[in-house]
C-alpha cells in the first residue's frame, strides 16, 4: 500500500446506525474513524476481534463495558483502550466526537450489526 493523505471531510462517509456519523480510513493494517454520536445514539454492547481504542476528543457518552455491563460516564479528553473480544456498547448523552481506531482492520460493531 502506497502512502496516503486523507483529509477527514474526502473519507469514506456513511450513518450506520441512527444518530451516528462516521468518516472511515481503511489502512492496511488498522481501521480509523471519526464518529460522531448524537444524543440518545445507542450502540448495543457488542464484541469483536481487533483491538479498539477510542479517543474520545469532546462530549459525553456512557460506556457498558465487560460481561458485568458496568456503566462509565466518559467526557472528552478520554481515552478508552478496549482488549480483543471485550464487550462494550455505548449510550450517547450529548453530542460526542471519537476517533477511534481498530487493529488489526476489522468490522467495528455497528457493522456486525447489519450482517
Amino acid at each position: 500500500m502506497d502512502l496516503q493523505i486523507i483529509r477527514w471531510a474526502d473519507a469514506r462517509f456513511d450513518q450506520p446506525v441512527p444518530g451516528l456519523d462516521r468518516h472511515c480510513i481503511d489502512a492496511q493494517n488498522a481501521l480509523v474513524a471519526h464518529v460522531v454520536l448524537h444524543p440518545g445514539a445507542t450502540v448495543p454492547v457488542h464484541q469483536h476481534e481487533s483491538e479498539q481504542i477510542s479517543v474520545i476528543l469532546s462530549g459525553k457518552i456512557k460506556w457498558f463495558l465487560g460481561e458485568e455491563r458496568r456503566e462509565v460516564i466518559v467526557e472528552g479528553g478520554t481515552v478508552l483502550v478496549l482488549p480483543p473480544n471485550y464487550p462494550h456498547g455505548v449510550e450517547t448523552i450529548e453530542t460526542t466526537h471519537i476517533v477511534d481506531v481498530l487493529s488489526p482492520h476489522g468490522l467495528m460493531g455497528v457493522d456486525k450489526m447489519k450482517e
